[in-house]
């Protein structure tokens, strides 16, 4: 069975609408109040919250060795199927990250906490706001690029094998808890990471041949 590209675009077209939507509604309703509550309760502020941050950028490091070793593997025939999801998570996690970077310096949003360079942010300096085209770490909160590689690299599970989504949505969701909860991102960067992450990992996931082929069923 090959898989409708152009189904598929239309998908993308109808996630990117709602995730404007949802994005725009956080701006004015959500985003805010979520960072002062996160700052004004140290609960949040535990040592496993900030580990569940750790895993994205040490995923995307590890992804150029893994595609190297895939590459030589190539060599000795065609990938298997699991073969084949790697090379696909780890393509989605680079670019992934790599659209994030792009789109952050688009959108120009500032952050909630100062920590880099001395930025700007809501809870120290009541700074808010999207600066489009605005370049320096200062506006970089604009997607997540944490939730973008974890989406990214969930969404190729999510194709690829169906019986293991509900690992994918647990990461996924680890991972945006540990940002919200550490004040790194507003809830409106975490959901713009997951549609921009999703995305790509489809993406990437069908163009490596996971959607063509059912997955065998569970035993």
């Amino acid at each position: 069975m090959t898989p409708c590209y152009r189904q598929l675009l239309w998908k993308t077209l109808a996630a990117l609408a709602v995730c404007a939507l949802l994005v725009a509604v956080c701006y004015q309703f959500v985003d805010r109040p979520v960072a002062f509550f996160v700052h004004d309760h140290p609960v949040f502020d535990e040592p496993v919250l900030k580990w569940l941050t750790y895993p994205p950028p040490a995923l995307q490091a590890l992804a150029p060795l893994a595609l190297a070793a895939l590459m030589v593997r190539r060599a000795w025939g065609p990938f298997t199927r699991w073969q084949s999801a790697l090379l696909a998570a780890c393509l989605a996690l680079i670019v992934a990250d790599q659209c994030k970077e792009s789109l952050a310096y688009v959108f120009g949003r500032y952050w909630p906490g100062t920590w880099i360079d001395n930025n700007p942010s809501l809870l120290r300096d009541g700074a808010y706001g999207f600066h489009p085209f605005h370049e320096g770490s200062a506006y970089g909160s604009f997607p997540s690029g944490h939730a973008a590689r974890t989406a990214a690299a969930a969404a190729v599970v999510w194709v690829a094998y169906p019986a293991w989504r509900w690992v994918s949505v647990a990461a996924t969701v680890a991972v945006c808890s540990g940002l919200l909860a550490m004040d790194y991102h507003f809830v409106g960067d975490v959901i713009g990471g997951c549609f921009v992450g999703s995305i790509v990992g489809t993406y990437a996931a069908w163009l490596c041949g996971l959607a063509a082929v059912e997955p065998p069923a569970p035993p």
